[in-house]
Protein backbone atom coordinates (compact mmCIF):
# COMPACT_ATOMS: atom_id res chain seq x y z
CA UNK A 1 0.00 0.00 0.00
CA UNK A 2 1.38 3.36 -0.76
CA UNK A 3 0.93 5.88 2.00
CA UNK A 4 -1.05 8.99 1.42
CA UNK A 5 -1.30 12.66 2.88
CA UNK A 6 -5.04 13.59 4.23
CA UNK A 7 -6.10 17.39 5.42
CA UNK A 8 -9.56 16.54 8.28
CA UNK A 9 -11.14 19.59 9.61
CA UNK A 10 -12.62 18.68 13.02
CA UNK A 11 -13.93 22.62 14.01
CA UNK A 12 -13.49 25.73 12.00
CA UNK A 13 -14.63 24.83 8.50
CA UNK A 14 -18.51 25.34 7.94
CA UNK A 15 -17.90 27.80 11.12
CA UNK A 16 -16.46 30.94 12.49
CA UNK A 17 -14.48 30.11 15.71
CA UNK A 18 -13.61 26.74 17.14
CA UNK A 19 -10.45 26.14 14.93
CA UNK A 20 -8.80 22.54 15.07
CA UNK A 21 -7.15 21.06 12.01
CA UNK A 22 -5.41 17.57 11.96
CA UNK A 23 -3.28 16.64 9.33
CA UNK A 24 -2.13 13.08 8.66
CA UNK A 25 0.60 11.21 6.51
CA UNK A 26 1.15 7.03 6.01
CA UNK A 27 -1.22 4.10 4.87
CA UNK A 28 -4.53 4.31 4.51
CA UNK A 29 -5.81 3.71 9.10
CA UNK A 30 -2.38 3.72 9.66
CA UNK A 31 -1.12 7.18 9.58
CA UNK A 32 0.28 9.19 11.86
CA UNK A 33 -0.78 12.78 12.93
CA UNK A 34 -0.81 16.31 13.67
CA UNK A 35 -2.99 18.84 14.94
CA UNK A 36 -2.99 22.46 14.24
CA UNK A 37 -5.10 24.56 16.64
CA UNK A 38 -7.22 23.17 19.61
CA UNK A 39 -9.74 26.48 19.78
CA UNK A 40 -13.06 27.08 21.51
CA UNK A 41 -16.27 28.88 20.87
CA UNK A 42 -18.82 30.89 23.29
CA UNK A 43 -21.86 29.63 24.31
CA UNK A 44 -25.33 31.65 24.72
CA UNK A 45 -28.08 31.24 26.87
CA UNK A 46 -30.40 30.92 23.72
CA UNK A 47 -28.71 27.70 22.29
CA UNK A 48 -26.49 26.51 25.23
CA UNK A 49 -27.65 27.57 28.24
CA UNK A 50 -25.60 26.75 31.42
CA UNK A 51 -22.56 26.10 29.18
CA UNK A 52 -19.14 27.52 30.08
CA UNK A 53 -16.88 26.63 26.02
CA UNK A 54 -17.41 24.95 23.40
CA UNK A 55 -15.07 22.90 21.61
CA UNK A 56 -14.92 20.42 18.47
CA UNK A 57 -15.76 16.56 19.11
CA UNK A 58 -12.05 14.99 19.49
CA UNK A 59 -13.01 11.40 19.14
CA UNK A 60 -11.60 11.03 16.17
CA UNK A 61 -8.17 11.77 16.96
CA UNK A 62 -8.67 10.31 20.40
CA UNK A 63 -9.25 7.19 19.01
CA UNK A 64 -5.97 7.08 17.08
CA UNK A 65 -4.17 9.46 20.10
CA UNK A 66 -1.30 6.83 20.19
CA UNK A 67 -0.57 7.84 16.64
CA UNK A 68 -0.35 11.86 17.11
CA UNK A 69 2.79 13.15 17.57
CA UNK A 70 2.25 16.84 17.90
CA UNK A 71 0.38 20.14 18.58
CA UNK A 72 0.87 23.25 17.03
CA UNK A 73 -0.50 26.85 17.80
CA UNK A 74 -0.97 28.93 15.25
CA UNK A 75 -1.81 32.20 17.72
CA UNK A 76 -3.52 32.93 20.58
CA UNK A 77 -7.13 33.74 19.82
CA UNK A 78 -9.36 31.71 22.05
CA UNK A 79 -10.82 30.11 18.95
CA UNK A 80 -7.77 28.83 18.52
CA UNK A 81 -5.94 27.97 21.73
CA UNK A 82 -8.75 27.64 24.02
CA UNK A 83 -9.20 24.66 24.13
CA UNK A 84 -5.98 22.90 24.35
CA UNK A 85 -5.87 22.29 28.01
CA UNK A 86 -9.43 20.44 27.72
CA UNK A 87 -7.23 18.29 24.59
CA UNK A 88 -4.42 17.44 26.54
CA UNK A 89 -6.11 16.61 29.50
CA UNK A 90 -7.76 13.64 26.93
CA UNK A 91 -4.66 12.89 24.75
CA UNK A 92 -1.77 13.13 26.90
CA UNK A 93 1.60 13.50 26.77
CA UNK A 94 1.46 14.82 23.49
CA UNK A 95 3.91 18.12 22.71
CA UNK A 96 2.58 21.30 21.96
CA UNK A 97 4.53 23.76 20.23
CA UNK A 98 4.49 27.94 19.64
CA UNK A 99 6.18 30.65 19.20
CA UNK A 100 6.88 32.71 22.48
CA UNK A 101 3.44 35.30 23.04
CA UNK A 102 1.47 32.05 22.17
CA UNK A 103 3.55 29.25 23.83
CA UNK A 104 2.62 31.97 27.31
CA UNK A 105 -1.09 32.40 26.73
CA UNK A 106 -1.14 28.46 25.96
CA UNK A 107 0.54 27.24 29.32
CA UNK A 108 -1.92 29.12 30.88
CA UNK A 109 -4.69 26.99 29.56
CA UNK A 110 -2.69 23.97 30.20
CA UNK A 111 -2.39 24.99 33.89
CA UNK A 112 -6.15 26.15 34.15
CA UNK A 113 -7.23 22.15 33.37
CA UNK A 114 -4.62 20.57 35.73
CA UNK A 115 -1.86 19.77 32.74
CA UNK A 116 1.89 20.11 32.82
CA UNK A 117 2.53 23.74 31.36
CA UNK A 118 5.73 22.10 30.62
CA UNK A 119 4.49 20.16 27.59
CA UNK A 120 4.58 23.63 26.00
CA UNK A 121 7.62 24.02 23.75
CA UNK A 122 8.56 27.53 22.81
CA UNK A 123 9.99 27.50 19.25
CA UNK A 124 11.54 30.29 16.76
CA UNK A 125 9.56 31.25 14.05
CA UNK A 126 10.81 30.11 10.08
CA UNK A 127 12.96 28.83 8.79
CA UNK A 128 13.34 26.90 12.11
CA UNK A 129 11.87 23.20 11.42
CA UNK A 130 10.17 20.67 13.81
CA UNK A 131 10.21 17.61 13.53
CA UNK A 132 7.16 15.84 14.49
CA UNK A 133 6.90 12.19 13.08
CA UNK A 134 7.19 12.30 9.32
CA UNK A 135 6.44 15.88 9.99
CA UNK A 136 8.32 18.93 9.29
CA UNK A 137 6.62 21.71 10.99
CA UNK A 138 7.61 25.84 10.70
CA UNK A 139 6.02 28.75 12.16
CA UNK A 140 6.10 31.40 9.27
CA UNK A 141 5.01 34.68 10.61
CA UNK A 142 2.55 36.40 9.56
CA UNK A 143 0.20 39.30 10.27
CA UNK A 144 -2.76 39.49 12.12
CA UNK A 145 -4.30 41.19 15.19
CA UNK A 146 -2.96 39.87 17.84
CA UNK A 147 1.47 39.45 18.37
CA UNK A 148 3.04 36.75 16.78
CA UNK A 149 0.26 34.97 14.51
CA UNK A 150 1.60 32.38 12.06
CA UNK A 151 1.15 29.95 9.41
CA UNK A 152 2.45 26.71 9.89
CA UNK A 153 4.37 25.69 6.62
CA UNK A 154 4.16 21.58 6.74
CA UNK A 155 5.95 19.06 4.81
CA UNK A 156 5.86 15.61 4.46
CA UNK A 157 7.30 13.28 1.58
CA UNK A 158 8.45 16.21 -0.42
CA UNK A 159 4.85 17.81 -0.14
CA UNK A 160 4.44 21.32 1.02
CA UNK A 161 1.15 22.22 2.74
CA UNK A 162 1.28 26.47 3.75
CA UNK A 163 -1.47 26.55 6.68
CA UNK A 164 -2.49 30.43 6.74
CA UNK A 165 -4.53 30.41 10.45
CA UNK A 166 -6.14 34.06 10.76
CA UNK A 167 -4.07 36.25 8.86
CA UNK A 168 -4.23 39.74 7.21
CA UNK A 169 -2.09 41.88 4.63
CA UNK A 170 -0.70 44.53 7.16
CA UNK A 171 2.06 46.22 6.36
CA UNK A 172 2.27 48.17 9.17
CA UNK A 173 0.73 46.15 12.27
CA UNK A 174 2.20 48.35 15.13
CA UNK A 175 2.76 45.42 17.20
CA UNK A 176 4.61 41.80 15.48
CA UNK A 177 5.41 41.30 12.64
CA UNK A 178 4.62 43.01 9.51
CA UNK A 179 3.28 40.93 6.17
CA UNK A 180 6.13 40.16 4.05
CA UNK A 181 5.56 39.65 0.73
CA UNK A 182 9.38 38.41 -0.32
CA UNK A 183 8.76 35.97 2.18
CA UNK A 184 5.68 34.08 1.24
CA UNK A 185 7.20 34.91 -2.56
CA UNK A 186 10.14 32.97 -1.71
CA UNK A 187 7.71 29.98 -0.15
CA UNK A 188 5.87 30.22 -3.09
CA UNK A 189 8.94 29.63 -5.12
CA UNK A 190 10.25 26.46 -3.29
CA UNK A 191 6.29 25.20 -4.28
CA UNK A 192 3.17 24.99 -2.19
CA UNK A 193 1.07 22.04 -3.34
CA UNK A 194 -2.30 23.20 -0.70
CA UNK A 195 -2.79 26.34 0.24
CA UNK A 196 -5.29 25.97 3.63
CA UNK A 197 -6.52 29.45 3.59
CA UNK A 198 -8.35 31.91 6.18
CA UNK A 199 -12.20 32.71 4.15
CA UNK A 200 -13.19 35.21 7.06
CA UNK A 201 -14.06 38.28 4.94
CA UNK A 202 -14.29 36.72 1.53
CA UNK A 203 -16.94 39.16 0.96
CA UNK A 204 -15.28 42.24 1.53
CA UNK A 205 -14.37 43.43 -1.78
CA UNK A 206 -12.54 46.57 -0.66
CA UNK A 207 -8.57 46.01 0.22
CA UNK A 208 -7.54 45.64 4.35
CA UNK A 209 -6.45 48.61 5.86
CA UNK A 210 -3.44 48.53 8.13
CA UNK A 211 -3.46 49.19 12.47
CA UNK A 212 -1.83 51.62 11.98
CA UNK A 213 -4.11 53.62 9.85
CA UNK A 214 -6.53 54.46 13.06
CA UNK A 215 -3.85 55.98 14.82
CA UNK A 216 -4.62 59.28 13.95
CA UNK A 217 -8.28 59.11 14.55
CA UNK A 218 -7.91 57.44 17.67
CA UNK A 219 -5.73 60.04 18.84
CA UNK A 220 -8.66 63.16 17.21
CA UNK A 221 -11.67 61.03 19.08
CA UNK A 222 -10.21 61.42 22.59
CA UNK A 223 -8.49 64.60 21.97
CA UNK A 224 -11.99 65.93 21.69
CA UNK A 225 -14.07 64.24 24.36
CA UNK A 226 -14.70 66.58 27.55
CA UNK A 227 -16.19 63.70 30.38
CA UNK A 228 -14.94 60.87 31.01
CA UNK A 229 -14.09 58.46 27.98
CA UNK A 230 -14.28 54.69 28.18
CA UNK A 231 -13.02 52.61 24.76
CA UNK A 232 -13.70 48.76 24.50
CA UNK A 233 -12.02 46.25 22.23
CA UNK A 234 -10.41 43.12 21.74
CA UNK A 235 -8.47 42.42 24.65
CA UNK A 236 -5.94 40.33 22.50
CA UNK A 237 -5.38 43.52 20.32
CA UNK A 238 -2.52 44.85 22.29
CA UNK A 239 -1.92 46.80 19.54
CA UNK A 240 -5.25 48.66 19.31
CA UNK A 241 -4.54 48.75 23.26
CA UNK A 242 -1.58 50.53 23.10
CA UNK A 243 -3.07 52.98 20.64
CA UNK A 244 -5.93 53.58 22.83
CA UNK A 245 -3.44 54.16 25.68
CA UNK A 246 -1.28 56.70 23.96
CA UNK A 247 -3.87 58.80 22.85
CA UNK A 248 -5.17 58.95 26.79
CA UNK A 249 -1.59 60.13 27.69
CA UNK A 250 -1.16 62.73 24.63
CA UNK A 251 -4.72 64.22 25.67
CA UNK A 252 -3.68 64.16 29.28
CA UNK A 253 -5.74 62.14 31.00
CA UNK A 254 -5.00 59.26 33.30
CA UNK A 255 -5.72 55.88 31.72
CA UNK A 256 -7.12 52.98 33.82
CA UNK A 257 -7.01 49.34 32.33
CA UNK A 258 -9.85 47.24 33.52
CA UNK A 259 -10.01 43.42 32.22
CA UNK A 260 -8.40 40.20 33.64
CA UNK A 261 -7.83 39.17 29.84
CA UNK A 262 -7.29 42.48 28.50
CA UNK A 263 -4.08 42.26 32.01
CA UNK A 264 -3.08 39.47 30.51
CA UNK A 265 -2.56 39.65 27.08
CA UNK A 266 -0.63 43.06 28.14
CA UNK A 267 1.32 41.72 30.80
CA UNK A 268 2.40 38.59 28.37
CA UNK A 269 3.14 40.92 25.67
CA UNK A 270 5.81 42.97 28.16
CA UNK A 271 6.80 39.12 29.61
CA UNK A 272 7.44 38.29 26.11
CA UNK A 273 8.93 40.80 24.79
CA UNK A 274 6.51 41.70 21.69
CA UNK A 275 4.91 45.23 23.62
CA UNK A 276 7.13 48.11 23.25
CA UNK A 277 6.32 52.09 24.35
CA UNK A 278 3.49 51.06 25.63
CA UNK A 279 2.47 53.84 27.95
CA UNK A 280 2.31 53.76 32.07
CA UNK A 281 -1.28 52.32 33.34
CA UNK A 282 -3.09 52.70 36.59
CA UNK A 283 -5.39 49.92 37.79
CA UNK A 284 -9.21 50.54 38.74
CA UNK A 285 -8.17 51.09 42.13
CA UNK A 286 -6.16 54.12 41.62
CA UNK A 287 -9.77 55.72 40.37
CA UNK A 288 -10.56 59.00 41.71
CA UNK A 289 -13.35 60.74 41.15
CA UNK A 290 -12.35 64.26 41.41
CA UNK A 291 -10.26 63.41 37.91
CA UNK A 292 -13.42 61.53 36.61
CA UNK A 293 -12.87 64.31 33.31
CA UNK A 294 -9.49 63.87 32.80
CA UNK A 295 -9.86 59.78 33.08
CA UNK A 296 -9.84 57.45 29.97
CA UNK A 297 -10.44 53.98 30.80
CA UNK A 298 -9.68 51.04 28.24
CA UNK A 299 -11.71 47.67 29.32
CA UNK A 300 -12.99 44.50 27.96
CA UNK A 301 -16.36 43.46 27.07
CA UNK A 302 -16.76 44.61 23.22
CA UNK A 303 -18.63 41.52 22.39
CA UNK A 304 -21.50 42.33 24.86
CA UNK A 305 -20.03 39.64 27.79
CA UNK A 306 -22.65 40.39 30.70
CA UNK A 307 -19.29 39.87 33.31
CA UNK A 308 -17.09 41.95 31.58
CA UNK A 309 -16.27 45.37 32.49
CA UNK A 310 -18.27 47.23 29.66
CA UNK A 311 -21.72 45.10 30.94
CA UNK A 312 -20.97 46.24 34.42
CA UNK A 313 -20.14 50.05 33.23
CA UNK A 314 -23.43 50.16 31.50
CA UNK A 315 -25.30 48.99 34.12
CA UNK A 316 -24.17 51.32 37.00
CA UNK A 317 -19.85 50.82 37.58
CA UNK A 318 -17.77 48.82 37.87
CA UNK A 319 -15.23 48.84 41.42
CA UNK A 320 -16.03 52.46 42.02
CA UNK A 321 -16.19 53.56 38.82
CA UNK A 322 -18.68 54.73 37.33
CA UNK A 323 -20.43 56.89 34.33
CA UNK A 324 -22.42 60.27 34.26
CA UNK A 325 -24.24 62.20 31.35
CA UNK A 326 -21.66 63.38 28.32
CA UNK A 327 -19.35 60.89 29.15
CA UNK A 328 -18.00 58.93 26.14
CA UNK A 329 -17.85 55.58 24.81
CA UNK A 330 -15.58 54.07 22.31
CA UNK A 331 -16.42 50.98 20.75
CA UNK A 332 -12.99 50.23 18.75
CA UNK A 333 -14.04 47.12 17.58
CA UNK A 334 -16.52 44.98 15.30
CA UNK A 335 -19.19 43.18 16.69
CA UNK A 336 -18.68 39.29 16.06
CA UNK A 337 -21.79 37.77 14.14
CA UNK A 338 -24.33 36.12 16.80
CA UNK A 339 -23.35 38.91 19.63
CA UNK A 340 -25.60 41.54 17.63
CA UNK A 341 -27.87 40.97 20.79
CA UNK A 342 -25.79 41.46 23.70
CA UNK A 343 -23.95 44.44 22.36
CA UNK A 344 -27.51 45.99 22.20
CA UNK A 345 -28.24 45.87 25.44
CA UNK A 346 -25.00 47.72 26.86
CA UNK A 347 -25.66 50.21 23.99
CA UNK A 348 -29.36 50.75 25.39
CA UNK A 349 -28.24 50.69 29.10
CA UNK A 350 -25.73 53.56 28.08
CA UNK A 351 -28.02 55.79 26.47
CA UNK A 352 -30.09 55.49 29.67
CA UNK A 353 -27.25 57.17 31.53
CA UNK A 354 -27.02 60.15 28.95
CA UNK A 355 -23.15 58.41 27.79
CA UNK A 356 -22.55 59.13 23.80
CA UNK A 357 -21.93 55.82 22.24
CA UNK A 358 -19.94 55.43 19.26
CA UNK A 359 -20.26 52.12 17.80
CA UNK A 360 -19.97 50.37 14.72
CA UNK A 361 -17.52 53.03 12.81
CA UNK A 362 -14.78 52.06 10.17
CA UNK A 363 -12.51 54.92 11.95
CA UNK A 364 -11.37 53.28 14.95
CA UNK A 365 -11.47 49.68 13.89
CA UNK A 366 -10.11 47.50 11.20
CA UNK A 367 -10.50 43.83 10.69
CA UNK A 368 -8.31 41.11 11.30
CA UNK A 369 -8.81 39.02 8.53
CA UNK A 370 -7.64 39.28 4.82
CA UNK A 371 -10.52 40.87 2.58
CA UNK A 372 -10.99 39.09 -0.83
CA UNK A 373 -8.50 41.22 -2.62
CA UNK A 374 -5.88 40.26 0.02
CA UNK A 375 -6.88 36.63 -0.40
CA UNK A 376 -6.34 36.55 -3.71
CA UNK A 377 -2.46 38.09 -2.88
CA UNK A 378 -1.26 35.75 -0.88
CA UNK A 379 -2.60 33.06 -3.76
CA UNK A 380 -0.46 35.00 -6.36
CA UNK A 381 2.70 35.42 -4.03
CA UNK A 382 2.20 31.35 -3.01
CA UNK A 383 1.00 30.05 -6.51
CA UNK A 384 -0.20 26.97 -4.94
CA UNK A 385 -1.55 23.79 -6.72
CA UNK A 386 -4.47 24.10 -4.81
CA UNK A 387 -6.29 25.64 -2.24
CA UNK A 388 -9.03 24.67 0.78
CA UNK A 389 -11.00 27.53 2.03
CA UNK A 390 -10.87 26.91 5.78
CA UNK A 391 -12.10 29.22 8.91
CA UNK A 392 -15.48 30.32 7.41
CA UNK A 393 -19.13 29.56 7.35
CA UNK A 394 -20.12 27.40 4.43
CA UNK A 395 -20.43 30.10 1.96
CA UNK A 396 -17.21 31.91 2.64
CA UNK A 397 -15.46 28.38 1.64
CA UNK A 398 -18.03 28.05 -1.64
CA UNK A 399 -17.06 31.54 -2.32
CA UNK A 400 -13.09 31.13 -1.98
CA UNK A 401 -12.77 28.00 -3.62
CA UNK A 402 -15.20 29.88 -6.57
CA UNK A 403 -12.74 32.71 -6.91
CA UNK A 404 -9.49 30.35 -6.50
CA UNK A 405 -10.67 28.28 -9.18
CA UNK A 406 -11.60 31.43 -11.49
CA UNK A 407 -8.13 32.27 -11.21
CA UNK A 408 -6.81 28.97 -12.91
CA UNK A 409 -5.96 27.02 -8.89
CA UNK A 410 -8.18 24.32 -8.09
CA UNK A 411 -9.96 24.18 -4.95
CA UNK A 412 -12.27 22.39 -3.39
CA UNK A 413 -14.44 22.85 -0.62
CA UNK A 414 -14.23 20.78 2.90
CA UNK A 415 -16.64 21.43 5.57
CA UNK A 416 -15.73 19.74 9.46
CA UNK A 417 -15.65 16.10 8.73
CA UNK A 418 -14.76 15.50 5.66
CA UNK A 419 -11.50 14.15 4.96
CA UNK A 420 -9.20 15.29 2.16
CA UNK A 421 -6.25 13.77 0.69
CA UNK A 422 -3.27 16.03 -0.88
CA UNK A 423 -2.38 13.68 -3.91
CA UNK A 424 0.28 14.22 -6.56
CA UNK A 425 -3.01 14.43 -9.04
CA UNK A 426 -4.67 17.32 -6.91
CA UNK A 427 -7.70 16.94 -4.35
CA UNK A 428 -10.40 14.79 -3.68
CA UNK A 429 -12.40 13.69 -0.51
CA UNK A 430 -11.79 10.20 0.70
CA UNK A 431 -13.84 10.26 3.63
CA UNK A 432 -16.59 11.55 5.91
CA UNK A 433 -15.78 11.47 9.66
CA UNK A 434 -18.74 11.88 11.84
CA UNK A 435 -17.78 15.15 13.86
CA UNK A 436 -19.82 17.69 16.54
CA UNK A 437 -19.22 19.59 19.14
CA UNK A 438 -18.20 18.84 23.35
CA UNK A 439 -19.60 21.40 25.81
CA UNK A 440 -17.78 22.28 29.19
CA UNK A 441 -20.96 22.33 31.51
CA UNK A 442 -18.75 23.28 34.83
CA UNK A 443 -16.27 20.41 35.46
CA UNK A 444 -17.92 17.80 33.03
CA UNK A 445 -17.17 17.77 29.60
CA UNK A 446 -20.61 16.54 27.67
CA UNK A 447 -21.54 15.88 24.00
CA UNK A 448 -23.55 18.04 22.51
CA UNK A 449 -25.57 14.30 21.08
CA UNK A 450 -26.31 13.45 24.51
CA UNK A 451 -29.26 15.64 25.06
CA UNK A 452 -28.43 17.05 27.90
CA UNK A 453 -28.68 20.64 27.02
CA UNK A 454 -31.47 20.06 24.47
CA UNK A 455 -33.61 19.03 27.64
CA UNK A 456 -32.37 21.84 29.60
CA UNK A 457 -33.66 24.11 26.46
CA UNK A 458 -36.89 21.78 26.63
CA UNK A 459 -37.28 23.02 30.52
CA UNK A 460 -36.39 26.51 30.11
CA UNK A 461 -39.14 26.43 27.38
CA UNK A 462 -41.77 24.39 28.43
CA UNK A 463 -41.13 23.52 32.54
CA UNK A 464 -41.21 20.78 34.86
CA UNK A 465 -43.16 18.69 36.76
CA UNK A 466 -42.41 16.52 39.55
CA UNK A 467 -44.42 13.75 40.53
CA UNK A 468 -44.08 11.30 43.63
CA UNK A 469 -46.00 8.36 43.87
CA UNK A 470 -46.21 6.51 46.70
CA UNK A 471 -47.33 2.91 46.44
CA UNK A 472 -47.53 -0.42 48.76
CA UNK A 473 -45.07 -3.14 47.33
CA UNK A 474 -47.79 -5.53 46.62
CA UNK A 475 -50.12 -3.05 45.03
CA UNK A 476 -52.69 -2.83 47.72
CA UNK A 477 -52.54 0.69 48.48
CA UNK A 478 -51.38 3.57 47.08
CA UNK A 479 -50.60 6.96 48.81
CA UNK A 480 -52.20 10.30 47.45
CA UNK A 481 -49.10 11.70 44.94
CA UNK A 482 -47.75 14.66 45.59
CA UNK A 483 -47.50 17.15 42.33
CA UNK A 484 -43.96 19.99 42.30
CA UNK A 485 -43.93 22.63 39.41
CA UNK A 486 -41.13 24.56 38.47
CA UNK A 487 -40.77 27.49 36.09
CA UNK A 488 -44.75 26.99 35.65
CA UNK A 489 -47.62 29.27 36.52
CA UNK A 490 -49.13 27.64 40.12
CA UNK A 491 -52.90 29.06 38.92
CA UNK A 492 -54.89 28.47 36.40
CA UNK A 493 -56.79 31.10 34.75
CA UNK A 494 -60.04 30.43 36.63
CA UNK A 495 -57.84 30.48 39.27
CA UNK A 496 -57.30 26.67 39.83
CA UNK A 497 -54.54 25.47 41.94
CA UNK A 498 -53.00 23.63 39.12
CA UNK A 499 -50.67 21.13 41.49
CA UNK A 500 -53.65 19.87 43.45
CA UNK A 501 -55.79 19.28 40.45
CA UNK A 502 -53.09 17.22 38.68
CA UNK A 503 -52.85 14.79 42.01
CA UNK A 504 -56.53 14.62 41.92
CA UNK A 505 -56.23 13.58 38.00
CA UNK A 506 -53.76 10.72 38.66
CA UNK A 507 -55.34 9.50 42.25
CA UNK A 508 -58.54 8.73 40.58
CA UNK A 509 -57.04 6.98 37.35
CA UNK A 510 -54.10 5.10 40.07
CA UNK A 511 -57.88 4.02 41.65
CA UNK A 512 -58.94 2.54 39.06
CA UNK A 513 -55.55 0.48 38.21
CA UNK A 514 -55.20 -3.18 39.81
CA UNK A 515 -52.78 -4.23 42.49
CA UNK A 516 -51.17 -5.69 38.94
CA UNK A 517 -50.59 -2.72 37.32
CA UNK A 518 -49.17 -0.85 40.53
CA UNK A 519 -46.99 -3.65 40.86
CA UNK A 520 -44.73 -2.57 37.74
CA UNK A 521 -43.12 0.27 38.00
CA UNK A 522 -42.61 1.10 33.90
CA UNK A 523 -46.40 0.55 33.49
CA UNK A 524 -47.11 2.57 36.30
CA UNK A 525 -44.46 5.41 35.10
CA UNK A 526 -46.11 5.91 31.36
CA UNK A 527 -49.05 6.06 33.33
CA UNK A 528 -48.65 9.25 35.17
CA UNK A 529 -46.56 10.87 32.64
CA UNK A 530 -49.28 10.51 30.43
CA UNK A 531 -52.02 12.10 32.74
CA UNK A 532 -49.65 14.61 33.74
CA UNK A 533 -49.34 15.75 30.18
CA UNK A 534 -52.70 15.80 29.69
CA UNK A 535 -53.45 18.03 32.14
CA UNK A 536 -50.90 20.24 31.94
CA UNK A 537 -51.58 20.81 28.34
CA UNK A 538 -54.83 21.51 29.03
CA UNK A 539 -54.25 24.10 31.76
CA UNK A 540 -50.94 25.33 29.96
CA UNK A 541 -51.20 24.15 26.08
CA UNK A 542 -47.65 23.32 26.57
CA UNK A 543 -45.45 19.85 27.08
CA UNK A 544 -43.64 20.66 30.04
CA UNK A 545 -40.45 17.85 31.00
CA UNK A 546 -42.06 15.37 33.54
CA UNK A 547 -40.56 12.90 35.99
CA UNK A 548 -41.86 10.36 37.89
CA UNK A 549 -40.38 9.03 41.29
CA UNK A 550 -41.60 6.13 42.63
CA UNK A 551 -41.41 5.26 46.37
CA UNK A 552 -42.17 1.87 47.30
CA UNK A 553 -43.43 0.69 51.18
CA UNK A 554 -44.43 -2.66 52.60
Amino acid sequence: MTNRLIYLPLGGAGEIGMNFYVYGYGQKNQERYIIVDAGVTFPNNDTSPGVDLITADPSFILERKDRVDAVFITHAHEDHVGGLGMLIRELGDVPVFARSFTAEIARGKMERFGQDKKQVVTVAPYPERIDAGEFKVSFVPISHSIPEASACLIEVDGKRILHTGDFKVDRSPLVGEAFDDDLYTALGDEGIDALVCDSTNVFSKSEGRSEATLTDNIHGYIAGCKGMVVATTFASNVARVRTLAQAGVRAGRKVILVGRSMDNMVSTSHKTKVLQDMPAVMEAEDYDPKDHNKTMVICTGSQGEYRAASGWLSRGGYMGISLKEGDSFLFSSKVIPGNERSVAVILNDLARQGVDVTYNDDRFHVSGHANQPDLMHIQTLTRPKSVIPMHGEYRHLRELKKLSTESGTPSIIAPNGTMVEIGDKGLSVVDDISTGRMFLDGKVMISASDGIVRQRLQMARDGHISVLISVATDGKAVEPSWVMLAGLPEKAIDGTDIASAIEEDIDRDLGKMGAKGLRADDQLEGLVVKLSKRASNGFYGKKPQITVFISRFD
